[in-house]
């Protein structure tokens, strides 16, 4: 068994559901120390953080990551138990073998061999990890950002190892991520009665001709870098739960995922003025989870991670904006080229999440070539 292995299986066997590290970083940390990494811990609130870096000097290649997972879901549909990192064949089991521990233990492994075979490499090496990216993530990346900004210190790329692979290891990177904003919308009206419809105001009934706009709008056609703009509703609420009473107020929930084409307040703009079209009393609450963001595909990280791609598994990967939002987001505001690269994506959150051993050591090795094709020469 490798050592990427058995890190892997150590950091999966810690019950480490969001926020609550239970000590994953401390592993990290007391790895990292004797290959010269100074090692911080930036606590937030509940939320565990880890800033490593080795050497001061530019350009300085950061592995961004977390230790946190969601829950497992009920223990007794997994076929394994989901915290013991079942080996069987090929395939580790567990929560958190493909998001994202494993990618950890890749990166970990993988600066460990580059700094025993390039002592004098150029450029600085840097871990930042943290516990709060499967929850509400204001106690994470994004804190430990504003305490490296403020103290102005900065870096120049980035790599995610959140789980980008689709069909095999490696097909694919986000170079980007789609921006989020989600509504939380109250439609007002008038409870009664409902055979005195006349006594009432249906909050349901008046939404109902904004909501079909809403849906039929094609808010942009996307770009070279991102698809079209999504509008989805998520939950509609309203009513008592009897059949015989108008609800005062409907509740909705909505989110865009939206493209370069369009900024949070052009979209803000675009939905009150529908619904101010419709004559609608309402109150609005915006959240917005994260800008959409783009790492040039003539970037030096990008050509680093491809030509490490191909150099181990004799293909390039193809870039990607899919998917949902990562703590690339909180990164790349500061003007690094920040990617994504990972494992396969297809069971993560899922009962039985899992992972390729064999993935997992290859992944190990295109780590270290993206290190040395950076900071090697």
């Amino acid at each position: 068994m490798t050592e990427t292995i058995q890190l892997a299986q150590q950091l999966i066997q810690i019950e480490s559901v969001t926020p609550d590290d239970k000590g994953c970083q401390k592993i990290i940390s007391a790895y990292l120390s004797p290959l010269g990494f100074e090692t911080e811990d930036m606590r937030f609130g509940v939320v565990d953080n880890l800033w490593a870096r080795k050497g001061t000097e530019s350009p300085c290649l950061v592995f961004a990551g977390h230790t946190d997972v969601v829950p497992t879901g009920p223990a007794s549909e997994w076929t394994y138990p989901p915290f013991s990192a079942h080996i069987e064949g090929d395939i580790m089991f567990g929560r958190g073998t493909a998001d994202m521990k494993s990618s950890i233990a890749c990166f970990m492994v993988a600066s460990k061999h580059f700094v025993e075979t390039h002592p004098d490499h150029k450029g600085s090496i840097a871990f930042l990890i943290t516990s709060d990216e499967e929850g509400p993530a204001l106690d994470g990346t994004v804190k430990v950002i504003e305490t490296l900004e403020n103290r102005n210190e900065k870096f120049e790329y980035c790599l995610v190892g959140e789980p980008s692979s689709s069909h095999k290891l490696a097909d694919s990177i986000k170079n980007g991520r789609r921006g989020s904003l989600s509504g939380r919308l109250t439609i007002k009206g008038v409870q009664g009665h409902i055979a005195y419809p006349e006594l009432a105001d249906n909050p349901i009934h008046n939404f109902a001709p904004a909501l079909e706009q809403l849906v039929q709008v094609h808010w942009d056609h996307g770009n070279e870098y991102f698809p079209p703009t999504s509008f989805q509703v998520s939950n509609i609420n309203s009513g008592t739960g009897a059949t015989n009473i108008i609800p005062g107020k409907t509740e909705v929930l909505f989110n865009f995922r939206f493209s370069t084409e369009h900024t949070p307040e052009s979209l803000q703009e675009s939905v009150h003025a529908i619904l101010d079209h419709h004559n609608l009393e309402y109150d609005l609450e915006w959240n917005l989870s994260g800008i959409p963001f783009i790492t040039p595909s003539n970037g030096a990280l990008i050509k680093a991670v491809k030509q490490a791609s191909h150099t181990i598994l004799g293909y390039e990967p193809k870039l990607s904006t899919a998917g949902g939002t990562s703590d690339g987001r909180f990164i790349a505001p500061t003007g690094a080229q920040v990617i994504e690269l990972g494992p396969l994506n297809a069971t993560i959150h899922k009962i039985d999440e899992q992972v390729s051993v064999s993935d997992l050591n290859k992944l190990t090795d295109i780590y270290y070539q993206t290190l040395v094709n950076l900071l090697g020469q």
